[in-house]
């Protein structure tokens, strides 16, 4: 009985509000977010590209497409994970992010895996 191969990937983020690159009279908010990105599918892929929508409280929208994710196309064979911390600029103390990479795995086949959107948020300070 044939195998069936199974394109899977997991996405998990952190994020983290970046205040001393931050400049709050400038709107100038600037966040970093951790992403590991796994395959838990039954066949090797390679990440080719990205794709994100980043979205500021007041619903200015961003689109980043690009390849590869800090300069590298990491190869995960299943079970395998690639983590990664990259950043962004937002004009608001809030936002979210979410999108998509583009892998193509060892057969050759194209697919997406979905990028969950997460929110981008500076800390509140408590009086």
């Amino acid at each position: 009985m044939p195998t069936h191969k199974r394109y899977e990937f997991s996405v998990s983020v952190e994020t983290a509000f970046v205040p001393e690159q931050s400049d709050e009279t400038q709107n100038r908010y600037v966040f970093s977010y951790t992403i590991t990105i796994a395959n838990t599918g039954s066949i090797a892929a390679q990440l080719i590209s990205r794709h994100w929508i980043i979205t500021d409280a007041n619903n200015e929208v961003q689109e980043v497409r690009g390849l590869g994710v800090v300069g590298e196309q990491p190869l995960l064979q299943p079970g395998e994970h690639f983590q990664y911390t990259s950043g962004t600029v937002l004009a608001t103390p809030v936002g979210t992010m979410r999108g998509s990479y583009h892998l193509t795995a060892d057969d050759g086949t194209q697919f997406d895996t979905p990028i969950p959107q997460f929110t981008l948020s500076m800390p509140r300070v408590l009086h």
